[in-house]
Formats: structure tokens, C-alpha cells, sequence
């Protein structure tokens, strides 16, 4: 039986969850699932251009992991543009560093941290927001877990 995973961190939700080709019903279309650590790893070595040690300190997950998770994302990644289909982002273990949330009312979109709970967009001062850490089923427990690491 293999062990637990361990719990890895990532900076924030992601601003979006799906993705498909224009244009096509998704129920024509095969899914891919591309877990939420898998989407961190393609950020930190693609898009902010760190090296696989230093990325995995940030996840707080061995080397060998990191290069084996991005070595699934670029896969996942690869298969969608290629021969198409439904991209979602999924869950996982993990636990967020801050939070996305999107105001109700103006549909703004920012960063907070997880330090308690949200508290007035910073565009229209509306209290009607949506935190995106809770689409994934996170948030109280990210602050939890923040909270008993500092």
C-alpha cells in the first residue's frame, strides 16, 4: 500500500478550472484531469523559470517529486493541445499560501492572504465575495495550517 501523500503547497487558486477548444460541447470531448500540484509545478519551471530544486523547496516536496509531477503536466498539457479535449483542474493535497477572490458585484479578481476571512473588494468596497480557495475545497484549512506554521 503506497504512503499518504504529503501536503504541497501552492501559491494560489487558479483564475480558471476548465478549458476546452471553442466552439465544440465538452460532452463530445474526453477529459483530461490535471491536478492542482501538477498545475503548480508547470508554473514555477514554465512560467516563472525556476530550477526543479527550487521549486520543490517551495512546494515543501522532495526534487524527485517535483520532476515527477511536472513530467505529468507537461504530458497532460501536451495530449490537450494536440488531440484536444476538456482540460479541468482538480484538487488534491495541498494547501494554499493566499487566495484568489472575485467580487460579486464589480467582478474584480485579486490576491489575499490567508490570514482570516475576506474582507471588502478593493474596487467597489463590496462585501459580496467569492473565495476561490473554497471552489477547491480549501481555505479554512489553508489558514489552519498557515496559521500553525509561522
Amino acid at each position: 500500500m503506497p504512503r499518504p501523500k504529503r501536503q504541497r503547497m501552492i501559491l494560489s487558486p487558479p483564475l480558471y478550472d476548465c478549458f476546452k477548444p471553442q466552439g465544440v460541447p465538452a460532452k463530445n470531448l474526453r477529459e483530461i484531469l490535471l491536478e492542482l500540484d501538477e498545475l503548480e509545478a508547470l508554473r514555477l519551471a514554465d512560467v516563472e523559470g525556476m530550477d526543479h530544486v527550487d521549486a520543490a523547496e517551495k512546494m515543501d516536496i522532495s526534487r524527485s517529486t517535483f520532476t515527477r509531477l511536472i513530467d505529468q503536466a507537461r504530458g497532460k498539457s501536451a495530449e490537450f493541445l494536440v488531440n484536444g479535449g476538456v482540460l479541468k483542474v482538480l484538487g488534491g493535497p495541498v494547501h494554499f499560501r493566499e487566495t484568489r477572490i472575485r467580487c460579486r458585484s464589480c467582478g474584480n479578481r485579486f490576491r489575499e492572504e490567508l490570514l482570516g476571512a475576506p474582507g471588502n473588494c478593493p474596487r467597489c468596497g463590496s462585501e459580496d465575495l467569492v473565495d476561490m480557495a473554497e471552489h477547491f475545497g480549501h481555505g479554512a484549512c489553508c489558514r489552519r495550517f498557515r496559521n500553525t506554521r509561522r
